[in-house]
């Protein structure tokens, strides 16, 4: 990676709280919509990286590199496809070099999914170049939308004859994960295919010789030495495992401004060691906010949240409360520097009506032990098979759902598009990865769910209420609630309506002779004798007054 600067470390190493201090998150967060993709599933903008390294099209169904790349993901941000979603986040499967050759033991499986590093200072050539993920971050910034790296610190790739095994001094060789303690799931191999990071260990290591030859291969290898001479200069830290891969991975923070990591596998590691990395994140955005005045969005701190697998709101799961309970011990990775927490359980209680998960879910991180805390909500996900509705059944109501519930917002690549998570020709997981349906644009269905899920994007986007403030159902028929956020503006939903005119009560929330508009059909009304009156043909209203003038 390219040689930073750190004049200013000391005094930004003073100035940053610990990461094990829990603090309010952030509305914006607490309220955003972030949309996850699998780069090599989205949008292919470059043919002529499809097979770097030696790779072949000879992967088992599904289970091969598509094509997709960084390329197309510009593409996409310079159309306006994620701005026209109301997103506020784009959040990357790893993009790092990965193994070059296939995994046999689980079909034959290449690492189009990212999950397999090989080297953390590089862009895997299959993606695209460094040079593309500098030009993507900068696009999205342009248009204010924020850039999550998807970040892994428990596992190395699969050994193949093209990619040998790492030092043993770094790996755990077991025992294998059983999930029934907290040694079962931390201090463990979670998977015959990978190999372990030894995170929890203090003991200085040296660095694979696979790893330095192929920097000096590169021409890199005085530069990354010497960065690595000046961060344990500076911190002080032992070279041990888990210290060099947070160095590596706060770099890309450090060097292009990367706005917050989605860290996998959280519950398989120490604590302590997902605070070091948060620590130290939050150092290098300062230190690139610093150095890059006119290129940052504001001066919102480093963001991360984490995958603890069966983590869920209200309990859900082997989570009490905010902490997750490993049977013999309870974690609360809030505390650990993490600001949410995918939820695993919206998809479980997305079947039900509106109305229970949006009050039970206001309640819990409201007034609950998760109150100002972040949650990410999802109905689909690229890894879990019991995603909501993946028969593609109730695409527009379980849009809404998601949109409207309360908590942060992951659109799943393709969701609004009703994309396919069932292929019978593919093998385990591939089935939730299919290729993005761009096609499908052509058919009218397709283009009428998209403009629902943008017309929701918009409207949380432009109300911090949404997802971040305090719900309260107004009345039963027709089922109309309010969002209410301190410093913001309320705003009033009512679903199911029916075609034509509707009288909505907004008493009490918005003013007599407020002007409201409905940012679904785009038409304005005014209150009158406490209530609203708009004749549109969808089914559902999405109201907030007129800002006043400043």
């Amino acid at each position: 990676m390219q040689k930073f600067t750190s004049l200013l470390i000391g005094l930004l190493l003073g100035a940053v709280q610990t990461a094990t201090a829990v603090e309010p998150v952030d509305p914006f967060w607490r309220n955003a919509t972030v949309y996850f993709m699998l780069p090599d599933r989205f949008h292919n903008g470059d043919i002529a990286n499809d097979f770097p390294y030696g790779r072949k099209d000879d992967a088992d169904y599904l289970r091969g590199f598509e094509g997709g790349d960084l390329r197309g993901v510009i593409e996409k941000i310079e159309a306006g496809y994620f701005n026209d979603l109301g997103v506020d986040a784009i959040w990357l499967a790893p993009v790092i070099e990965n193994i070059h050759s296939y995994n046999e033991s689980d079909k034959r499986t290449y690492a189009f999914h990212g999950y397999w590093p090989k080297d953390w200072t590089a862009v895997d050539a299959n993606f695209g170049s460094e040079t593309e993920l500098v030009e993507l971050i900068e696009s999205a910034h342009s248009r204010g939308i924020r850039v999550l790296m998807d970040v892994i610190l428990n596992h190395t790739g699969p050994v193949t004859e093209q990619d040998p095994e790492w030092p043993a001094t770094w790996l755990r060789k077991g025992p294998p994960c059983d999930w029934s303690d907290y040694a079962g799931n931390v201090e463990c191999t979670i998977h015959a295919n990978l190999t372990d990071i030894l995170t929890e260990s203090e003991e200085a290591v040296e660095l694979p010789t696979q790893l330095l030859a192929k920097w000096k291969k590169e021409g890199r290898l005085e530069q990354e030495q010497r960065e690595l001479d000046t961060f344990f200069e500076r911190t002080d830290y032992p070279r041990t495992p888990k210290y060099y891969l947070v160095k590596w991975l706060t770099d890309w923070v450090r060097e292009y401004g990367v706005d917050g990591f989605r860290v996998d596998t959280v519950k398989h590691v120490e604590g302590e060691a997902w605070a070091v990395l948060k620590k130290e994140a939050d150092l290098a955005l300062a230190e690139w906010k610093t150095n890059n005045p006119k290129k940052k969005l504001d001066d919102r701190d480093f963001f991360m949240v984490g995958e603890v697998y069966h983590f869920g709101v209200n309990n859900f799961g082997p989570s009490v409360g905010r902490a997750y309970d490993y049977s013999d011990k309870t974690v609360d990775f809030y505390e650990h520097g993490f600001d949410s927490l995918i939820n695993f359980g919206f998809a479980q209680v997305a079947s039900q009506l509106p109305e229970a998960i949006f009050s039970s879910y206001s309640a819990a991180l409201n007034s609950g032990e998760l109150k100002g805390l972040g949650v990410l909500n999802y109905l689909g996900s690229h890894d879990d098979h019991h995603s909501f509705d993946r028969e593609r059944q109730q695409t527009v109501s379980s849009a809404t759902k998601l949109m409207l519930a309360p908590g942060a917002v992951q659109i799943y690549y393709g969701d609004e598009l009703a994309r396919p998570m069932i292929d019978d020709r593919a093998y385990g997981d591939a089935s939730l990865r299919t290729n993005m349906n761009w096609d499908d644009l052509k058919n009218p269905e397709t283009r009428e769910l998209l403009v629902h899920w943008q017309k929701l994007g918009q409207f949380r986007q432009a109300h911090l209420a949404v997802g971040a403030g305090v719900h309260k159902k107004i009345a039963d028929n027709p089922y109309t609630f309010t969002r209410t956020l301190a410093g913001e503006q309320p705003v009033v939903v009512a679903l199911n309506l029916p075609q034509g005119e509707k009288r909505i009560l907004v008493e009490g929330i918005f003013a007599e002779g407020s002007e409201l508009t409905d940012h679904y059909s785009g038409k304005r009304a005014k209150v009158k004798s406490g209530r609203v009156t708009i004749d549109t043909e969808g089914a559902l209203l999405l109201l907030s007054a007129k800002p006043k003038k400043t």
